[in-house]
């Protein structure tokens, strides 16, 4: 792929702005996305794989901010090709905030309802993109990305925390209303390929109905600009150009894989994220469970 291939022409961010997103944008080749996948699969194998005896909000410990103590997981986060299309809806000052992988193995109930980020991230002004990169095929039948158009332009919908115990979300956030789905369009992408989505847009998946896994990474972005609501400054990794507003502590990528549990700036940053997020009640019952 040549430099600068990622950047949205003048349509493309008049459309992003318009609509909350923007897709398929390439970041690796197939080959390049298989074997990060089989990565994550070893990662998952170690770690993870009694979790799948426990609710999907119980995953979320060892499912964010991996880019903290794997290296690796970091150099997805820091590709060129990603932050050349962020850079394009954000500006030249970019802060990496978090990291959530949301895998979905064959024939999983677990889903994501309809919901806003912003209404519950904490994070104004709404300078905060995600690019959602697929390490597998992401299509309908496996529970793709999907979002409903233009959801973002309006106010905030009203959301309710159900706890539904197939639900990935920590706390099962869903809108409380029935959202219009005339506007509803599903990400389907190829190994290697991500998107953009606006941080206000309503969006959600659908569970994996498949005999494939669908494997992807959540990447958020955000502006210096943008100021976290909570009493705790979150860890972000400064990706381009200058901070110069100081809101978040700047932290600095790890230098090679380190063994979950073994990082306590990953321990840090999951303590202050779950206090600005009122997720207490959620990471105490994963520590205690997992």
């Amino acid at each position: 792929m040549q430099p600068g291939a990622n950047r949205l022409t003048t349509r493309q961010r008049a459309d992003y702005a318009e609509r909350g997103y923007h897709y398929p944008l390439r970041v690796y080749p197939p080959e390049q996305a298989a074997a990060l996948r089989r990565k994550f699969e070893n990662y998952w194998s170690e770690n993870c794989e009694d979790l799948l005896k426990k609710l999907p909000r119980e995953r979320y410990l060892a499912l964010v901010d991996t880019h903290l103590f794997l290296r690796w997981v970091y150099e997805i986060a820091a590709h060129p090709d990603i932050l050349d299309a962020v850079e394009s809806v954000l500006g030249p000052d970019i802060l990496l905030w978090n990291t959530h992988w949301f895998p979905k193995f064959a024939h999983d109930a677990s889903y994501v309802s309809w919901h806003q980020d912003a209404a519950y991230w904490g994070l104004t002004p709404p300078k905060v993109t995600t690019a959602w990169v697929a390490l597998s095929g992401s299509t309908r039948a496996n529970g793709c990305l999907r979002v409903i158009s233009r959801t973002h332009l309006g106010q905030l919908l009203p959301h309710a925390e159900t706890y539904a115990e197939a639900n990935m979300l920590s706390r099962g956030q869903e809108i409380a209303v029935d959202p219009d789905e005339s506007g509803k369009v599903n990400f389907e992408l190829e190994p290697g390929e991500f998107s953009l989505h606006h941080v206000g847009i309503v969006h959600g998946s659908g569970p994996n109905d498949s005999d494939a896994p669908r494997i992807g990474l959540a990447i958020r972005y955000i502006s210096p600009g943008v100021i976290q609501q909570g009493g705790h400054r979150d860890l972000v990794m400064l990706m381009r150009g200058t901070d110069a507003f100081g809101h978040f502590d700047i932290v600095d990528p790890p230098e090679r894989d380190l063994a979950r549990g073994d990082s306590a700036l990953h321990a840090e940053s999951i303590r202050r994220k779950t206090r600005n997020q009122s997720l207490e009640k959620d990471s105490a019952a994963a520590t205690a469970n997992g």
